[in-house]
C-alpha cells in the first residue's frame, strides 16, 4: 500500500467510527476494548496516519456528536485536534460513488487527498472498486501482557 511523503498512511475516517471512536472514551481508556477508540488513540497518540478531512467531513463530525449529547468541550477540542494535525483537503468536485449520498464527501475526499485507506464500520457504503483507497475497519490494538 503507498504511503505519503512522510511515510505514514494518507486516511478518510468516517463518522461512525469517531462516535464509536468517542464513545471509547466515556470511561478511562482500555487498550483493545474498542478499536475505534484505538485507532483514535493511536493516531492522537503517534500520528499513525495522515487524517485527511474536508470542512463538511468536519461539520458532519460536529453535528453528529452534537446530536448523541457528546460534551461540546470534547467535540471542540476533537475538531481543532484534526485541524492542526490533520491535513485539509479541498474537494473541487463529487462523483456519485457510495450508495449512501452522505458518505459522497468521504470518498471524494479520499480520491482527492490521495489515501490510501477509509476507516469506516459500514464498508457496504464505500464500494471497494470505485475507489483507490483500500476501505477497512479499525483495527484492535493489543491488549498489553501482564507479566
Amino acid at each position: 500500500m503507498p504511503k505519503s511523503r512522510k511515510g505514514k498512511h494518507r486516511a478518510v475516517v468516517d463518522t461512525n467510527v469517531v462516535v464509536a471512536g468517542i464513545s471509547g472514551f466515556r470511561d478511562q481508556y482500555v487498550r483493545g476494548r474498542v478499536p475505534s477508540a484505538d485507532l483514535m488513540y493511536r493516531w492522537a497518540d503517534e500520528e499513525s496516519f495522515v487524517w485527511l478531512h474536508t470542512e463538511d467531513i468536519l461539520a458532519e463530525y460536529k453535528e453528529v456528536l452534537r446530536r448523541l449529547h457528546v460534551r461540546p468541550a470534547l467535540i471542540g477540542a476533537f475538531i481543532n485536534l484534526v485541524r492542526e494535525r490533520g491535513e485539509a483537503v479541498e474537494v473541487r468536485s463529487e462523483a456519485e460513488i457510495s450508495p449512501d449520498p452522505k458518505d459522497d464527501p468521504f470518498c471524494a475526499c479520499s480520491e482527492t487527498g490521495h489515501a490510501d485507506i477509509i476507516f469506516t464500520l459500514n464498508p457496504k457504503d464505500f464500494p471497494q472498486s470505485r475507489l483507490k483507497a483500500k476501505v477497512l475497519a479499525p483495527a484492535p490494538a493489543k491488549a498489553p501482557r501482564n507479566r
